[in-house]
């Protein structure tokens, strides 16, 4: 074991609050384990060893995260999401295969998902857009986590208006999803696209609302002035299966 992956885990241990171990427990439907640290001491204790991994070869910090996938811990892999996003000046177009196993073989949760995609892959896709096409094809994945990461991976990147046709593409392909947590991926980007592009993504709305699930729905307009939020919910039609 490296000594900075058994530093970092020796202060993870001792840092532990049986407390919030519980408490966290209670956000997921699967089955976590956590050493139970707030978000924010991990980041710090992520930010202090980066000090000492930076000045590697990125292939090897590449490795150190994987080590700390490996170990299944929560916080283990928020230090990974920590480390990746830090590693953004030194992206290349290779990564995505690092980048695609890594949530196909080591995430397994709403949290570690939304937690890399966010940020890692919405800064590849920034400086690789061509690799959008790769998100599509994710949407047909068998993993519920790369399905999830298909949306999340655009999250802050239509936050700022970007990527638009692209994010309702991806929201086609998932449109039926059956997995509510891949509902709610989707439905984020939806909201998250509507901050710049509200008559755009309500007109998707009202021309889906009859195909999609309700809880993709609901994140979708959830930001959305109260008259089209009002429109969007009405129910003064049945759902072309219910004919």
């Amino acid at each position: 074991m490296d000594p900075v992956i058994a530093s970092i885990r020796k202060e993870l241990q001792e840092q532990a609050d049986p407390e919030i171990q519980k408490t966290a427990r209670r956000f997921f439907k699967e089955e976590i384990i956590c050493y139970g640290l707030k978000t924010a001491t991990v980041t710090a204790i992520a930010k202090k060893y980066w000090r000492e991994v930076k000045g590697r070869d990125k292939q090897e910090i590449f490795t150190l995260c994987e080590e700390l996938y490996r170990s299944g811990y929560m916080e283990e892999a928020f230090i990974v999401s920590t480390w990746a996003h830090l590693l953004k000046d030194r992206y290349e177009r290779e990564d995505i295969a690092v980048f695609r196993r890594w949530i196909d073989t080591y995430i397994s949760n709403w949290a570690e998902c939304d937690g890399f995609c966010n940020h890692t892959m919405g800064e590849f896709i920034e400086q690789y857009p061509e690799y959008i096409e790769e998100l599509k094809r994710w949407t047909q994945s068998g993993n519920r986590w790369m399905r999830r990461a298909a949306a999340v991976s655009l999250i802050i990147p239509a936050k700022h208006g970007r990527f638009l046709d692209e994010a309702l593409e991806i929201a086609d392909l998932l449109l039926l999803d059956q997995d509510d947590l891949v509902q709610k991926g989707y439905g984020w980007l939806l909201k998250e696209a509507s901050r710049k592009h509200t008559d755009e993504v309500f007109s998707y709305v009202m021309q889906n609302r009859r195909a999609m699930p309700r809880t993709a729905l609901r994140y979708a307009i959830e930001v959305m002035p109260k008259d089209l939020k009002a429109e969007a919910m009405r129910k003064d039609w049945q759902k072309s299966d219910e004919k």
